[in-house]
């Protein structure tokens, strides 16, 4: 629960710096020909998808939010690093949930490219969901099915 606080407050306070002391879409190199600050904001999801239904998007993030904090413990069927995944996933939610309730947008910052190929740029709460996920999805692939199956019989798991 540490984590996500402390995400949720680092995701906050890094957009409030990036809007404070950067120009909307100006550029500061920060290692040249890979990594730039750029103040942008994006009214969608993702790539700038659904633009403009930021409404729809905060209410399927706050229903995702409730299912992973109701569903949490048989999410994690045990396994630390998924309570780490969850966690890191809720903050994201929560900062970015932020963003839309009182700018209407979120601030994204963080600019990577390499030659030609340029990401997306995005933010710290998109850098904790996509890191939770991947965390969750190696967890998954990783930890046996005797260990799933031992924790679903366990008295007083969750089944």
């Amino acid at each position: 629960m540490f984590l996500a606080a402390f995400l949720v407050v680092l995701d906050q306070l890094s957009k409030i710096v990036v809007v404070q002391y950067i120009p909307k879409h100006d550029v500061i190199p920060v290692i040249g020909g890979f990594f730039n600050l750029t103040y942008i904001t994006n009214p969608g999801a993702a790539w700038g998808i659904m633009s403009g239904k930021g409404h729809l998007l905060l209410g399927v993030s706050i229903a995702v939010l409730i299912m992973v904090i109701y569903f949490l413990r048989s999410l994690t069927e045990g396994c630390v690093e998924r309570y780490f995944a969850l966690f890191m996933i809720v903050s994201g939610i929560i900062g970015n949930s932020i963003d839309r309730l009182w700018r209407q947008e979120v601030v994204d910052f963080l600019d990577f490219y390499f030659g030609t190929y340029h990401w997306p740029s995005f933010n710290v709460a998109d850098s904790s969901i996509t890191i939770g996920v991947t965390i969750y999805i190696i967890s998954s692939l990783l930890r046996s099915q005797k260990k799933k199956a031992e924790y679903v019989t366990r008295p007083g798991a969750w089944k």
